[in-house]
């Protein structure tokens, strides 16, 4: 279990902002790939492992703007969220789902995660070595104490999710993360989601993304 001690103790500010080479871009992809599969198996405690304890989870709501005005399309943190989530809260979550409480999921939905066009840069956050270009939804935040080496990766997902007979939805967008190595591998710190639609169409919405 990762902790905020786990921290990189010197970050280089030389290698901030740097590609991530393809041993560690591959690193990434494997964490991801091993998360859909841990979700799409209703593994969830396993999928907490994942997670570091000062985890920020945040999936913000979005609206129509006019062109000119596309940087107000997304809420700002402490706005309308769909999720805004730390590792408590989501062991809460998941907790209820074992309870039987969780009548949006019993019987669980059937979900495929599909994570696609992965890209990793090297980042230093947190203290004064904050990057302004750390603007992206939900990262830069305060909080993250002192300055630490990072990796910033970005996705694209999509989620297909059938429950019942009937019940069919499909979610796209994006996903920001921040990660951190640890002595027991990469684990993610912030995530911020970015769903590419405005509307939610589905009845609910208790999927992990």
């Amino acid at each position: 279990m990762s902790t905020t001690s786990d921290r990189v103790a010197t970050p280089d500010a030389a290698v901030a902002d740097r590609r991530a080479d393809l041993g560690t871009h591959f690193e990434v992809e494997q964490l991801y790939y091993r998360e859909a599969e841990l979700l799409d198996e209703h593994r969830f405690v396993e999928w907490l492992d994942l997670l570091a304890d000062d985890l920020v989870y945040w999936m913000p709501t979005r609206t129509d703007r006019l062109r000119r005005q596309q940087a107000l399309s997304v809420a700002a943190r402490g706005e309308a969220a769909y999720y805004d989530e730390t590792k408590a809260s989501l062991q809460w979550r998941i907790r209820r789902f074992e309870s039987g409480s969780a009548w949006s999921e019993d019987p669980p939905s059937r979900t495929r995660h599909l994570i696609t066009n992965v890209r990793v840069r090297h980042a230093v956050v947190g203290g004064d070595l904050a990057q302004p270009d750390l603007a992206e939804p939900g990262l830069a935040e305060p909080g993250l104490g002192p300055a630490e080496a990072v990796l910033v990766a970005r996705s694209n997902f999509l989620v297909y999710r059938n429950r019942l007979q009937r019940e069919e939805n499909v979610f796209a967008g994006e996903r920001t993360d921040l990660l951190r190595r640890t002595e027991d591998g990469l684990v993610i710190v912030r995530r911020a989601v970015l769903l590419d639609q405005n509307v939610l169409l589905a009845k609910n919405i208790s999927t992990f993304f």
